[in-house]
């Protein structure tokens, strides 16, 4: 027998004024997930378990058998695999998100306005990247270009270790 699994990740969302109070899902026209479920067996998950953050990351991992409890570390190693980023054991990823921060003077005074610097592009953040790698980056710590403001740094045999 063979299975498809369809993860609708991120379609939920909250009524839309402009949309007459409804959901983007409530108003899209969806004649082939119409057709899929009414052929289709349809159930209820529970994804996430207790404890845990609900995000894509943890939902995606336990529906595809990996037991979160077991196997969950974090969005940044799986975002690390699939940048085809290979890690060590003792290594650590961690995001490294591109943002736009306030112009105040005083560091410690600024703000975030923006999450994703602006929607930068994925070729303006590649070249800011790949500078931070030219001027930080070493046998240490080695940052990695994704996809627009989401980016990634790994920290080489992080296990025990303190950043000079």
């Amino acid at each position: 027998m063979k299975y498809l699994v369809l993860l609708a990740d991120g379609m939920a969302d909250y009524p839309v004024a402009e949309l007459d109070g409804q959901t983007p899902l409530q108003v899209a026209r969806t004649p082939n997930m119409d057709r899929l479920a009414a052929q289709s067996l349809i159930g209820l998950v529970k994804t996430i378990p207790d404890h845990y953050p609900p995000g894509s990351d943890v939902a995606n991992m336990s529906v595809m058998g990996y037991d979160p409890a077991r196997y969950y570390t974090g969005r940044s190693p799986l975002e690390a695999v699939s940048m085809g980023v290979e890690m060590a054991a003792d290594d650590l990823a961690l995001r490294c998100n591109l943002v736009t921060l306030s112009d105040q003077a005083n560091y410690a005074d600024k703000t975030m306005l923006d999450y994703s610097a602006g929607e930068i592009s994925s070729e303006e953040s590649a070249q800011i990247i790949h500078t931070l790698q030219e001027e930080l980056g070493n046998d240490v710590l080695a940052f990695h270009a994704g996809i627009s403001y989401r980016h990634l740094v790994i920290w080489r045999k992080a296990l025990g270790r303190k950043l000079q």
